[in-house]
């Protein structure tokens, strides 16, 4: 592993290329700044730390990670992409347009938050309003309510149990670095049953995911010219509808928006139709909602030879992880990025804002735009965590405290602070639920 701090985005993009078979990195590398300058003006490090304490460094190189997919896409693609800058920015544009800061062991959001267990912390993520009323079944405590319920009780349970139990009533809930450095994605070809004809105009991509990581990657894919459906339920449409609107116009701007009945047998037919006319599907449900429709992805994807199927989970889809939910924040956590910044009081801070999300959907564009380049006929399977500690572990060969204390020295001997969140200015606005059923129906008849 290199010991210096030089050009760590060009070999961050040439090992991710090289993890796809998707050849050397072509795209130029514009000179890059010291790791810890990156930090401070991704906007992550203004959103680590206490709220009335200093922003906090944090020793790894999640800006140039960023900044490394964004150059592989580039060189895969041979498109500027110039509308989504060049990475690093991206990890803080929701705390930009929701007006978050940073919270200490409450995430910036407010919804996942630090709680002591008998034996260490746990990171527990309340992001729903019926996550409160599954409290008594979690601490087995009936009068169980609030989030001072839970951290009472919580003392008296180890950590492992609380996270065990947490996962089997569907609570996003994690210990922290509970997930070990690996591969950043999975993937399976499924037999073909047949050959696809290769699509003449823009590849199609259906978008089923919700809130951020599955969106951005459509979002990524819609600039590199794709046509891009997002599909909803009328009953449960994208929650991320009910957060901040500029943030949800940014995701899905220029995206179509079909809305279809999952419970109607005529809406699941839809469904299917679309996905055998499709280029890319993203989804980040849990597996079995796709088996309950009837629709499992590797028959989908041996019925349509040219699909690409792109499967965003929280920890994976394992026998064991499939069931388990996970959002931005508790997933970092379980990665290890808590592990890495400084205590503040004796408690563990959440790093930037639901960071897992922004680094899985540039790295699940990166994986979907390789495999189209390559005939497709995959399923992908990225997860939150699995990801961001692929990136945590990157160049973490030296002692990471002696890191962190050279890179404060740096910015220090620069004058340089910790830079405010930012966002890209809105392009393209985002659809109605529904707006587009005519015309995605009528591309269906089309395609017959």
């Amino acid at each position: 592993m290199p010991s210096t701090d030089e050009a760590p985005a060009a070999e961050y993009a040439a090992r991710i290329l090289e993890s796809l078979g998707a050849g050397p990195l072509e795209a130029q590398a514009p000179g890059e700044a010291h790791p810890a300058q990156e930090w401070a003006r991704s906007g992550a490090m203004a959103l680590t730390g206490a709220a009335d304490g200093p922003p906090l460094v944090l020793p790894a190189y999640l800006p140039a990670c960023m900044r490394g997919a964004i150059l592989a896409l580039k060189s895969l693609s041979g498109a500027p992409l110039t509308e989504i800058g060049d990475g690093p920015a991206l990890l803080g544009e929701r705390a930009a347009l929701a007006g978050f800061s940073r919270n200490g062991p409450s995430s910036p959001g407010g919804a996942c938050r630090f709680v002591r267990a008998a034996d260490g912390w746990a990171a527990v993520n309340l992001a729903r309003p019926d996550d409160f009323e599954l409290l008594p079944a979690l601490l087995e405590d009936a009068a169980a309510t609030s989030w001072e319920d839970l951290a009472g009780a919580a003392q008296h349970i180890a950590a492992a149990e609380l996270v065990e139990r947490g996962r089997l009533l569907g609570l996003a809930i994690a210990q922290e670095g509970e997930v070990a450095p690996g591969r950043w994605f999975e993937w399976e070809a499924a037999p073909a049953a047949g050959d696809a004809p290769a699509r003449s105009g823009p590849p199609v991509v259906l978008d089923f995911s919700a809130l951020w990581a599955g969106p951005l990657c459509g979002h990524i894919l819609s600039l590199l010219g794709a046509r891009v459906i997002k599909v909803e339920s009328p009953s449960r449409p994208d929650g991320a509808r009910g957060g901040s609107q500029a943030f949800y116009e940014l995701m899905n701007g220029g995206k179509e928006c079909l809305a279809i009945d999952f419970r109607d047998p005529a809406g699941r037919e839809v469904v299917r139709r679309l996905v055998a006319h499709a280029d890319i599907v993203i989804d980040s449900a849990r597996p079995r909602a796709w088996t309950q429709l009837g629709l499992e992805p590797m028959e989908a994807i041996a019925a349509n030879p040219r699909l690409t199927w792109v499967s965003i989970t929280g920890h994976g889809r394992g026998p064991r992880e499939a069931g388990w939910v996970a959002f931005g924040d508790d997933a970092a956590v379980a990665a290890g990025a808590s592990k890495l910044a400084p205590r503040q009081d004796g408690r563990p801070v959440f790093v930037g804002d639901a960071l897992a999300d922004p680094l899985t959907g540039v790295h699940a564009a990166l994986a979907a735009w390789a495999s189209r380049l390559s005939g497709g006929g995959r399923l992908i399977s990225l997860a939150l965590s699995r990801v961001t500690a692929h990136a945590l572990a990157f160049r973490q060969a030296d002692d990471a405290a002696a890191r962190r204390q050279a890179w404060i020295a740096h910015l220090q001997a620069r004058g340089l602070a910790a830079a405010p969140p930012s966002a890209r200015k809105l392009g393209r606005p985002a659809r109605a639920l529904g707006a587009d059923n005519a015309a995605v129906l009528a591309l269906l008849e089309a395609s017959c």
